[in-house]
């Protein structure tokens, strides 16, 4: 059951047990007035069609929630402790009087949150955060078209007949920002001899689980683990072993996965009889798991290859992918790899998926939707190399939209230095997207994604940019005052350096 709130309520409504109110001009309170709670609760509500069983949460304590522990970077316990003891806090997801004797909602609670909240919900969420500023122009351009004209101001050739000014819609205006990263899962580096020790190690214990003594055999089933954990660290606490050392343990590895998998009286026969004991949920899917794992890597050891489609590298999370980026820091990683757009200091995700994509053939969806969204084309698109191919410098010409880069073929004569300043100029404005995914691994948590689940990581992943999104819209509006300050400084002490506007 769901029981939408009566309304939301403002700061002044906000009662205290002690004297005082809570300041208007704090971060949380001005960040609570960014979030459109009321769009988003419309789209909420409906996942909850029911009007019986327990009463859910509401969105503004949901969501407030989550967005408190990704912008703090706290745990789930400590998100709801924390909390419990910041009235600025409480006010945030929508608690309308301070309590410090009872938590809100148990911490458990939060995992729902994030399966509520899915990959798609939380991208509209992020498209209205990053709407909100241009839907602000445009009410504030409207206020100042229907305000009543001086008499004396000479009248204009093109008007409505509801007497606002007729402008020119423009047809291209803007940048696009284009460009891809990978939100790494907190994963080990996976290699074949790790991950088929642990599978070995998983199939051990539901064998344990499995057997029991009223099976009617004569003794347990022999999995020789002791032997086989032996094998594994003689290879893998060498610090460099040789190629064929690390291809006989995984060879021999093999060998006692498939044997408790299929082998007379362990996993399969143990199935097969009716008084086995019982698999947790977690259990069953790690022996799918596990099975699937088993044959990717016989296939590979037959034909003596490193790569297989789908290829597992984690049995807890078998979702993950590895991702090859190439970079000098590290040429693959795993987890999701995400394809994002950036106008004007906000970002909106185009793709988020777990297997590996060229993020060149986004490029003419991430123009439609730019489109869609402000109403023309892009000036310009700023993009990496592989962006660069000849459909999208063909879809870009036929659009009238410039592609950062040199062009194909020679350049003509005495424009050979305008172009380089050009090229110049858009690296550095493409800069900003670079810092953005730095901002993301290093300040929030994109850089190593702590949830296991599926869903749960997508819906982490989308809040990182709903978070960077929501401080990027703060930094818009302290700007002017800060500018403002900045001015009044260099006037007071009569400061030679200029202000930048």
């Amino acid at each position: 059951m769901y029981r939408k709130p009566s309304a939301q309520m403002k700061i002044e409504d906000f009662v205290l047990p002690f004297e005082g109110k809570l300041n208007p001009e704090n971060r949380w309170v001005k960040l609570s007035k960014l979030i459109p709670w009321e769009e988003i609760e419309k789209n909420y509500a409906q996942l909850f069609p029911s009007s019986t069983g327990t009463e859910a949460k509401p969105l503004r304590m949901a969501l407030g929630a989550l967005i408190i522990k990704e912008k703090c970077g706290f745990s789930d316990r400590e998100t709801v402790e924390q909390i419990m003891e910041n009235p600025y806090f409480q006010f945030f997801i929508g608690l309308e009087h301070y309590q410090d004797d009872r938590p809100p909602f148990d911490p458990s609670l939060m995992v729902h949150f994030r399966k509520r909240l899915d990959k798609e919900t939380m991208m509209a969420i992020n498209e209205m955060i990053c709407q909100q500023e241009k839907q602000q122009v445009e009410a504030d351009g409207e206020t100042e078209n229907k305000k009543p004209k001086d008499p004396g101001e000479p009248p204009v050739s093109g008007v409505n007949q509801d007497g606002t000014t007729k402008t020119a819609q423009p047809t291209h205006k803007g940048k696009l920002l284009l460009d891809a990263t990978c939100a790494p899962a907190d994963v080990r580096y996976p290699t074949d001899l790790s991950l088929l020790n642990e599978a070995r190690e998983r199939t051990e214990a539901i064998i344990d689980a499995l057997y029991h003594v009223n099976l009617g055999l004569k003794k347990k089933p022999r999995t020789y683990r002791k032997k086989a954990r032996k094998q594994y660290l003689a290879v893998a606490k060498q610090r460099k072993p040789q190629k064929k050392s690390i291809r006989k343990a995984i060879g021999k590895q093999l060998g006692y996965v498939g044997r408790n998998l299929k082998t007379l009286k362990t996993i399969d026969n143990l199935l097969s009889l009716e008084a086995h004991g019982s698999l947790s949920r977690r259990q069953s899917q790690t022996l799918e798991t596990i099975r699937i794992l088993y044959q990717q890597q016989r296939t590979m050891y037959t034909l003596k290859k490193h790569q297989v489609d789908d290829r597992i590298v984690s049995i807890s999370q078998p979702h993950i992918r590895p991702i090859v980026r190439g970079k000098a820091k590290v040429s693959t990683e795993f987890g999701a790899k995400v394809a994002i757009s950036m106008v004007d200091g906000y970002m909106y995700v185009d793709e988020l998926s777990w297997d590996s994509f060229n993020e060149s053939i986004n490029l003419e969806q991430a123009v439609e939707d730019y489109k869609k969204r402000f109403g023309y084309y892009p000036e310009a698109i700023l993009a990496d190399q592989i962006y660069r191919n000849r459909d999208n410098r063909a879809f870009c010409k036929k659009n009238r939209i410039r592609l950062s880069g040199p062009a194909l073929g020679r350049p003509k004569a005495g424009e050979t230095k305008k172009k380089e300043q050009l090229e110049l100029q858009d690296m550095s404005e493409r800069n900003q997207v670079e810092g953005g995914f730095g901002v993301g691994k290093r300040r929030y948590g994109l850089g190593r994604i702590m949830a296991r689940l599926k869903e749960t990581a997508e819906s982490v992943i989308m809040l990182q940019f709903i978070v960077m999104n929501l401080e990027h819209r703060l930094k818009v509006l302290f700007y002017p005052i800060y500018v403002f300050l900045l001015r009044r400084i260099q006037r007071l002490f009569k400061l030679s350096r200029p202000v930048m506007d």
